[in-house]
């Protein structure tokens, strides 16, 4: 093999490499929603001053990628050792997910709509999970990163991609200060009844689709 061909070879799997990023980038987005995680986040912060919204934010992210790098190197080696299937642990996501979907929906309109009970920390939940990272990411970065399949490197790289996403999520919530100066604690109850319909049907895909063998959503 000459020079040349294996310039050739290394380019090649550069490029393949360059293409994985791509995708798991693209499938973190997708199960983060940084979009969609924007009128949840307004809705359970909206009892709080600004700077606390903020604050809010800002834990919620370093907790969700905690949790979420946690389970991109240690996941899969977790479930085996307790022999729990990547669809029993697609089911039991679209369950909880499905449950807090509720609160959201059936949320009662009073005096202190939104306050949280005393002792709650919205960062922690909803926020950092199930909003962020969501049952559908964690489900993510364990398939995306089998240990039998991928080295450290490249859990590495999937891990750095995943950062990005919750880099985005965290500047979207904190654009969200100025949008909810403009909707207001009305319109952000009804982004959150909305927020809610979405994430309940999402949940019940994510138990329908484990039922019929698929991973994801479906």
């Amino acid at each position: 093999m000459g020079i040349a061909d294996i310039g050739t070879l290394v380019k090649k799997h550069a490029r393949v490499s360059w293409n994985e990023l791509f995708f798991d980038f693209v499938t973190f987005w997708v199960t983060v929603d940084p979009l969609g995680t924007v009128p949840l986040y307004l809705s359970v912060t909206k009892h709080l001053p600004p700077a606390e919204r903020r604050r809010a934010a800002i834990r919620a992210t370093i907790i969700a990628f905690t949790l979420l790098a946690g389970f991109l190197y240690f996941g899969q080696l977790l479930l085996g050792v307790m022999r729990i299937e990547l669809l029993s642990f697609q089911i039991a996501g679209g369950i909880v997910l499905f449950l807090f979907s509720l609160t959201m929906i059936f949320e009662k309109s009073s005096g202190n709509d939104g306050m949280p009970d005393k002792g709650q920390d919205v960062a922690v939940f909803p926020l950092a999970m199930p909003a962020i990272a969501t049952p559908g990411a964690l489900l993510s970065v364990v398939v995306l990163t089998g240990n039998n399949t991928h080295s450290l490197l490249q859990q590495t790289l999937t891990c750095s991609m995943m950062a990005l996403v919750l880099a985005a999520t965290l500047i979207l919530m904190l654009l969200g200060d100025r949008l909810i100066k403009l909707i207001g604690h009305s319109g952000a109850s009804i982004l959150s009844r909305v927020m809610g319909m979405i994430l309940s049907a999402v949940a019940v895909q994510m138990v329908y689709s484990a039922f019929h063998g698929e991973l994801g959503p479906g």
